[in-house]
């Protein structure tokens, strides 16, 4: 399963944020794992540096940011799909980018703690805990 990672499950793993860390850190040994395929959009590695510099130092935003991107793959992002995002009525555009990044990527699902920011979706969207007991839901039928 190919699935968007949103910012905040990204910054909920690289900043260990109780009580959303062990989700989140499950995600992506999943993916060091291949068993799923974790993509995130292109502004959140700049997010993830962004915040983990202010809250922490900048030595540390660098490792954390490389060690990210060695266990996910990042969405292209280009002027057309900036642009979609303003269609596809969302509140926040940081979101609305981030689904039109998945979606043009044609990725299954997207992770993120805020399902109520992603209500005009197209793709399902998931919360981490969902998603996992979605994950073992499949595995028990097979």
């Amino acid at each position: 399963m190919r699935i968007l990672a949103d910012n905040d499950v990204v910054l909920d793993f690289l900043l260990e944020r109780k009580p959303f860390y062990i989700e989140a850190k499950e995600l992506l040994i999943l993916a060091g794992l291949r068993k799923i395929e974790i993509y995130v959009a292109a502004i959140t590695p700049v997010n993830a540096f962004y915040t983990m510099r202010k809250e922490r130092d900048q030595e540390t935003a660098f490792f954390a940011v490389s060690g990210l991107l060695k266990l996910v793959e990042v969405c292209n992002t280009d002027k057309s799909i900036l642009q979609n995002a303003f269609t596809l009525g969302f509140s926040d555009y940081e979101d609305a980018v981030q689904h039109s990044s998945a979606a043009a990527s044609g990725l299954d699902a997207i992770i993120t703690r805020d399902v109520k920011d992603y209500k005009n979706a197209t793709l399902p969207i998931f919360t981490p805990v969902d998603f996992l007991q979605h994950l073992k839901s499949q595995k028990d039928q097979t």
